[in-house]
């Protein structure tokens, strides 16, 4: 029995891998007006560095989204999220286009919020969370996809507002 266990759970390990390479491998391509895929997810605005998931009962919103590179394309993605969906949220992925990922790293709090959990980092209902330097912050390693515009698809994945897709802009050192 024990044996169909971990082979069912392999197997919802790799179909989970295979969609979330799916979903993030046409970021580079989205149009920056399309509409959400599914509900409780978001597509970029047309403003850079910001975007608004809103769908049942979900309200979050990501502004001053910028990604931070050196010559190596190396650096930090910075923003400030906003949650107001009623229930603790969690930020617990960051993809960039070819399949590029960012690294989590959790901030110091007394009351948790942008602490680094299991689940990812933590926003507090009714709270906004800075990711920057002191604070909570994603690592990029080796980005592609940046735009003509200097702009960088991301795809934010959240435990209850979803996929949100946001251009950050783009610096670079």
């Amino acid at each position: 029995m024990a044996g169909i266990n971990l082979r069912a759970r392999t197997t919802l390990a790799g179909t989970i891998s295979a969609l979330l390479v799916t979903l993030t491998a046409g970021c580079a391509h989205d149009s920056p007006t399309a509409a959400p895929s599914t509900p409780g997810s978001a597509a970029a605005t047309s403003t850079p560095g910001e975007a608004t998931a809103q769908a049942r009962g979900v309200e979050l919103t990501v502004t001053h989204a910028v990604a931070h590179l050196d010559r190596s394309d190396d650096g930090t993605l910075t923003m400030t999220v906003r949650n107001d969906d009623g229930v603790p949220e969690h930020l617990g992925m960051v993809a960039t286009p070819d399949r590029g990922r960012g690294t989590l790293v959790g901030g110091k709090s007394a009351q948790g919020n942008g602490m680094l959990a299991t689940a990812g980092i933590l926003l507090l209902d009714g709270s906004s969370v800075t990711f920057d330097g002191d604070g909570p912050h994603v690592l990029l390693h080796h980005v592609h996809g940046i735009t003509a515009q200097h702009t960088l698809p991301v795809v934010l994945q959240f435990g209850v507002a979803g996929l949100v897709r946001v251009r950050a802009q783009v610096t670079t050192a």
